[in-house]
This record gives C-alpha cells, structure tokens and sequence, in this order.
C-alpha cells in the first residue's frame, strides 16, 4: 500500500510541476523497471510489467514453465519445478506457463540504479519536449522575460549567429519562465543596457529543438528580440482592442530600434478612423476637444476653461460619430481633455442657447469670427475678402462727404454773416461842436 502511496504522490507532484502527463511517466516506470529486470536477469523477453493507472498499483512477473523436478530446470529465468509452480498456481502442471512474481525491492542495487537513470532521463526528454511545445506556440508573440545574466556572446556550430553592434559582444540570458531566451548583441536596442533583474518585453523569433551532447543538455534555443518591428506591432495588438479584434489591420511596419517606427493602417469598418485614437495635443482646448471628437468634423467649439466646461456644434449627419457608440467618443474625448463636453447638431444648436456665436458677442456692435479668430457672419459662414474690403471703403467714403459737408457748411455762415453789413453811402453831418 505504501509503494502505491508513494507512486500516486511523485506522479500527480511530477505531471504539476514539470507539465509531463502522467501517461508518459507511467510509461516511463514501465521502462525502467524492464531495464532493471534485463540488467538482473540479462533478458526480458518474457518479464511483463503491469500498472492498473487507476489504482496506481503495479506488478512485475515472469513467464515460465513448469517442468517436473528441480533438476530438469535448466534456466531459472524461464523455467520452473513443479513443485516451486504449486505454491503459486495449485493447479499448475507440468508443461503448463505460469506468471511468476518478481519483488521489485529485490532487485540489486545497479538493477536500481539503472531504473533510476531510465526514468530521469525520460522525464528531462518529456520536459525539454514540453518546453518546446509551449514556446513554439508563442513563436511571433511578445512574452515578458527577466533578465538572468551577461555574458560574452560566443556562437557555436548550431546556436543561432549574431553580429557585434554598438553594445558590444554581450548578449543577455532572458528568464522566460519555464525556459531562457537568448538575447543577442544585433538583437538589443542600441544604447539600451540591461541590468540583471530587469523585466522587459521581448519578441520570440524563433525556437529551435536542439540536440544533447557533451556542450548542450538538449534545451531548445529560443532566439527574442528586442528591435524586430513585429515587437511594435504585437504590442499595439495586445493593448489596442480595434486591431485585437480586427477591426483595423496594421498592414506595413519599419522601425528603427530606439529611434522611430512607422506604420501602415488599414480600417475594414468606414466608421472607425483607424488612427484616431491618437490625437495631436494642443493648449487651445478648443483646438484640443475638436482632435479629440475625432474622426467626427466639427463645426465649432465654445470652451470655457474656468467651467471646464465646452458646447461643440456639428454637423447634423455627424452628430451620431462624434457621440459614438454607446456615447463612448464623447466619453473619451471629455477623460481625454477633462472638460465636460455636450454635442449638439447645427439644427439643434438654433435653438440652445449657448451654442451660437451671437450668444458671446455684443449685439450692438457685433464682429463675428471663428476659433481662429478668422471673420465670420451671424451664422458662422466665413466673410469674403471682398465684402470685408468693400465695408472698409465705404465706411472710409462716408467719412469724406461728412468732412466736405461740414467745410461747405462754414463757408454758407461766413456769406451770410457778411452780407449783414452794408454801406450808408453819407458824408459826416460837419456839425461843430460849441466851445
């Protein structure tokens, strides 16, 4: 019962830890226990193993026949007296085949042994294959890794090549988990040294299956990346929901490592702008809330950065994409900039107050013009040059047949105060006076 205890607890403990079915460890004892009997007996040919793997409970035991007297057994590994044979099967008779026991605590120390190496050795194959399996399923993915140590980068005949670049012939060991990543020098950022202990996101570009020999144990090589283009792109993947579902593609993508990347989008729904989920900052929060309702086209915008707050008016067939689905543009826009958005169409914006331009002038003396400070009408409509020109000249005409008026005007009084004064046409009286 113990044996069967112990069995059960180092396969369930085996098959968690090191990711082997239990299966292929069952196999694995079945094979050394053979190899332990062969290395006993020096043939197996007739020694079974059998392991009911629901029970965990196994045997071992050998076919022989049964012959008369003990001295006509001439190989014990095959034969059996009579007498031997009752005291196993009661029935048995000469001639007959019997299953004969072998007590496995019997077997001899190397016997042991030997089954000790079999079952090690199949369970690192079975680990190695494991490992291969999982990583190859990841090949052409970004996994997190942790750098594990430096060393000096040496290629040997069937590891993967690298060149020396500007980090030098250092290449990186990446903890990956289960397994380590080779990290090469023509495979690093330039300019970017790791520290050991630092967690990084790489890209798996290849996983090699590799033999053992004398300088490898046989762990297959996984080749990551730091600089390949297909890094940028798995990460948008990763945190971008519309190319994670597919709804835009990445169709090209260059990149210089630590420096600049560009890429190639592709939209397969018309109502999602494929890159206007990344818009261009700018301190106007007009400016800043109209990249922000992208790809929405807005008529105008009337921020109030005391309030935070914005009214924003277009037009009537783009009021459903600049709310989006949901409300869900909008939403974003008013996180993006922290301001309190409402969206109204140009037909309802008539009627609200707030979202006209008269509503922020003064009606008197009223001069209309856009965000850009560029001169408009009453309705948001931009001014001709022309017309802006043609009220310059005849505010400018106005003002000279004013100035004319006026000088014809004083010249009108001066006659008239003139004509006034008229000449008698008398000599003096000569009247003397008395002295």
């Amino acid at each position: 019962m113990a044996n069967e205890n112990e069995l059960k607890a180092s396969i369930e403990a085996l098959e968690k830890e090191k990711s082997i079915s239990a299966d292929v460890l069952f196999d694995a004892i079945e094979n050394a226990l053979m190899s332990a009997c062969r290395n006993q007996y020096g043939r197996v040919d007739n020694i079974h193993v059998d392991i009911n793997r629901d029970t965990f409970k196994f045997r071992v035991y050998a076919d022989k026949t049964v012959v008369e007297n003990p001295e006509d057994v001439e190989d014990k590994t095959t034969q059996i007296s009579l007498e031997d044979a009752k005291q196993i099967t009661p029935d048995a008779e000469v001639g007959a085949q019997i299953q004969v026991p072998i007590n496995s605590m019997n077997l001899g120390r190397i016997a042991t042994m030997t089954a000790k190496n079999v079952i090690t050795q199949r369970i690192r194959e079975e680990e190695r294959n494991a490992i291969f399996e999982e990583y190859s399923k990841l090949q052409h993915h970004v996994v997190t890794g942790q750098v594990q140590r430096k060393f000096e980068h040496r290629a040997a005949a069937g590891q993967f090549q690298s060149r020396t670049d500007d980090n030098g012939s250092f290449s990186y060991s990446i903890n990956l988990g289960h397994a380590e990543g080779l990290l090469p020098p023509n495979e690093q950022v330039p300019g970017e040294y790791l520290q050991v202990g630092d967690r990084i996101k790489v890209y798996i570009v290849e996983v090699r299956a590799n033999q053992k020999d004398s300088r490898s144990s046989g762990a297959p090589r996984i080749l990551v990346s730091r600089t390949h283009p297909e890094l940028v792109k798995c990460l948008f993947e990763e945190e971008v929901a519309e190319i994670r579902d597919g709804i835009v593609e990445i169709r090209s993508i260059a990149r210089e490592a630590g420096s600049r990347t560009k890429m190639a989008v592709w939209s397969n729904n018309p109502n999602v702008d494929p890159v206007g989920d990344i818009v261009n900052w700018d301190e106007n929060p007009g400016n800043l809330i109209q990249n922000a309702l992208s790809p929405a086209k807005i008529v105008a915008v009337f921020a109030d950065p005391d309030e935070r707050t914005a009214k924003v008016v277009v037009p009537d067939y783009q009021l459903s994409l600049a709310i989006g689905s949901g409300g869900q543009n909008a939403r974003l826009a008013a996180k993006l900039t922290n301001y309190k958005i409402d969206i109204k169409s140009e037909t309802q914006a008539k009627d609200a107050p707030g979202f006209r331009y008269e509503d922020y002038v003064d009606t008197e003396e009223v001069e209309y013009v856009d965000e850009n400070g560029n001169p408009v009408d009453a309705e948001g409509n931009p001014l001709p040059a022309d017309e802006e020109e043609a009220g310059d000249f005849t505010e400018a005409e106005d003002s000279a047949e004013e100035e004319n008026g006026a000088e014809a005007e004083e010249n009108e009084t001066a006659a008239d105060e003139s004509s006034d004064e008229e000449p008698s046409g008398e000599e003096p009286s000569g009247e003397e006076s008395a002295d």
